[in-house]
């Protein structure tokens, strides 16, 4: 009978929850292709630092780098198709099981309405509660789904390993209205897939609840993109934000410009902004751009 009963409960939390997985590992070896030339961003350090590969429905979705001490993730890199920019509205929150034990299986499970989540899970990463009294604060997906263009790619993003706390007035004024900005560029500019990566420098403030640090709060907020195939006819206005560009901004309640800049220069300011080992490299080799003439001359030579 006791075997019956566990048989039952288990397959009831199956049905339960969403088919999202992910896996945790001191490395992107599962999901390195969310990276441009299957290369992560090198010399960002940390002492808690947990290489999440985010997947739903048995697919491999995103990457994310993820500082469990600060309950904060550093960076999620996603590959940009042609989106819509529409929002999931049905989507629950969900949080990281492997982050508590190594050992489990790896799906996601969405985070309980109320306050009943197990302290080993509030230990690891931030649940839902960490934003009630925050009134000032909302959670901004470092992967966002008006950036996705299917479904469970959208749904694949409403995980708070992939949400940092940002201002209200910041993610409305600023944020939002920027990555909308990168998405019409990148659909109507960049000829197949585009690699982003998205990130946020710490300002030392936290987020606390019953007295406790709980959110590291994010200062500025960063974004940069790797198109290798674009148009070479595009406007004069933007042709110089190929193969590569980028930009960050401060959250901060008052307005707050997004300032863009080539990627070098957003590597050289992240730099001084956060912990390295060295030169900070966010795409391989600056993000090479492809230009199919030379493909067609060299071919042409029989070179």
């Amino acid at each position: 009978m006791l075997l019956f009963c566990v048989c039952i409960l288990s397959f009831s939390l199956l049905t339960t929850f969403p088919v999202v997985s992910a896996s945790v590992s001191s490395s992107f070896r599962d999901c390195s292709h969310f990276f441009y030339m299957q290369t992560p961003p090198a010399e960002i350090k940390g002492t808690s630092l947990k290489r999440i590969c985010q997947k739903y429905a048995d697919e491999l979705r995103y990457a994310t780098l993820y500082d469990s001490s600060r309950r904060l993730p550093l960076y999620s890199a996603y590959i940009f198709k042609k989106s819509d920019g529409m929002k999931r509205m049905d989507t629950p929150w969900m949080f990281e099981p492997q982050l508590v034990s190594v050992g489990d299986s790896g799906n996601m499970r969405a985070l309980a309405l109320t306050d009943d989540n197990p302290p080993l899970v509030e230990d690891s990463q931030a649940v839902l509660e960490d934003y009630t009294d925050a009134v000032e604060y909302r959670r901004g997906p470092l992967n966002p789904d008006l950036h996705q263009s299917e479904p469970n790619d959208k749904s694949s993003t409403y995980t708070l390993t992939n949400v940092v706390p940002l201002l209200t007035n910041f993610l409305e004024s600023t944020w939002n209205p920027y990555l909308d900005v990168i998405r019409r560029r990148l659909n109507n500019f960049c000829h197949g897939k585009s690699f982003i990566v998205t990130g946020v420098t710490i300002s030392g403030a936290t987020i606390k609840r019953d007295k406790r640090d709980r959110l590291a709060i994010p200062e500025h907020l960063w974004l940069a993109y790797c198109c290798p195939r674009f148009d070479r006819n595009s406007p004069y206005e933007v042709r110089f934000m190929f193969p590569s560009y980028g930009g960050y901004a401060l959250n901060e309640q008052t307005d707050q410009e997004m300032v863009e800049v080539p990627l070098k220069t957003l590597e050289n300011f992240l730099k001084s902004q956060i912990d390295t080992d060295g030169d900070l490299t966010i795409f391989y080799k600056g993000c090479v751009s492809e230009n199919p003439f030379k493909k067609k001359r060299d071919l042409t030579n029989g070179t």
